[in-house]
């Protein structure tokens, strides 16, 4: 079974007993048209499921393109009780991952204002079985998907620091294991930040502090180390990244993947005909 297959699955159980009841072998076409304006992502998953189903699919633009209210995005042939079994699934593909894509869009956007060159990623705070599409549309929004997963690369954070019991002893026993994955720390005061970068780290992120405390912890640590990378994490939002975007070279945020507003989009029959029979 493939992953689309499961997504229909789940939604449609033993079948449609609406459209089975009311709909018998119409044929016709149906549109998708956004209903507020954004940046377009999921397209490529809306035509899957509709493949997956034996319809044909015209689409009318493209992921990654910003889209205007009233603007069709899709058009749909094919038997109408296979369209409407896939058009919920469909449209909340496209309407969960433009709205992730919008927001990290509109985040990078504030931060280039103040710093051209940052980086706007995403972290692992995703929705369990979806997190591929979810760092696939911050990516379409132009963002940074950051780690996939835990072996993705090598992230000491406060809980691997109770455990070890100091900075420099986590950097150190990460160091003796893998020469191949960059290592990140995260740490909350600026000493911190500071061991950090003596230890060896490749990677420091900034958590939860104040954009006047990461102006002096970055400053001290590019000092130390200027091919050191500076993350910025915690209470980031599209009102004050532009504070911290200065000095950072990436802004990590959880919400564009777990709480981005959707973007609506709606799914209209807009012709029907009978199917055609033998004679």
């Amino acid at each position: 079974m493939t992953k689309m297959e499961g997504y229909l699955q789940e939604d449609v159980g033993f079948g449609d007993i609406t459209s089975d009841i009311l709909i018998k072998d119409e044929l016709g076409s149906a549109r998708v048209t956004a209903n507020e304006e954004g940046i377009l992502a999921g397209l490529e998953e809306a035509i899957e499921i509709f493949s997956e189903l034996g319809v044909k699919t015209f689409p009318m633009t493209r992921d990654g393109e910003r889209v205007s209210k009233g603007m069709d995005v899709l058009v749909i042939e094919g038997p109408l009780k296979r369209i409407l079994l896939g058009e919920r699934l469909a449209l909340n593909f496209l309407m969960k991952m433009s709205g992730i894509a919008t927001s990290t869009s509109a985040i990078l956007k504030e931060c280039r204002k103040s710093n051209p060159s940052v980086k706007v990623a995403a972290t692992r705070k995703t929705t369990p079985g979806f997190r591929l599409y979810e760092k696939k549309a911050v990516v379409i929004g132009g963002g940074d998907p950051h780690r996939y997963r835990l072996d993705d690369a090598i992230l000491i954070k406060d809980n691997h620091l109770r455990v070890v019991g100091s900075i420099t002893q986590a950097i150190s026993k990460a160091k003796s294991v893998s020469f191949t994955k960059k290592i990140e720390v995260e740490v909350e005061t600026i000493e911190q930040a500071v061991e950090a970068a003596k230890a060896g780290a490749d990677i420091i992120m900034l958590d939860n502090m104040s954009p006047e405390k990461v102006e002096v912890a970055s400053l001290a640590v590019k000092k130390l180390n200027d091919r050191l990378l500076v993350e910025v994490s915690g209470n980031l939002n599209l009102e004050n990244v532009h504070k911290f975007a200065k000095h950072a070279d990436i802004l990590s945020l959880g919400w564009i993947t777990h709480s981005a507003r959707a973007i609506g989009f709606n799914l209209e029959i807009t012709s029907i005909k009978a199917a055609e029979t033998a004679e």
